[in-house]
């Protein structure tokens, strides 16, 4: 079972081939994703199964923190915490 303090990160560090490392929501994070998975010719084996491309993205996010877009193309991300948990934003 994964960690409570997990679901409670709403922030990402994205990296793309070439690009800077940014810092999404996790709203923009999903947005992200979903274009990147808008972008393949066909899903993942695993997301296929998955007709919403919201739903492919948010179960991405959920349980992986890369996707190969390409053959040595791949994009990462990789949840962070800007505040300590417990503390209002």
């Amino acid at each position: 079972m994964s960690d409570p303090l997990l679901r409670e990160l709403d922030h990402y560090v994205v990296l793309e081939p070439g690009g800077a490392e940014a810092i999404l929501t996790a709203a923009e994070t999903l947005a992200w994703l979903q274009n990147h998975l808008g972008q393949l010719g066909a899903p993942p084996a695993d997301l296929a199964g998955l007709a919403d491309p919201g739903e492919r993205a948010q179960r991405l996010l959920d349980t992986a923190c890369e996707l190969e877009l390409e053959p040595g193309r791949v994009v990462s991300w990789f949840a962070v915490r800007l505040e300590p948990p417990g503390e209002a934003s």
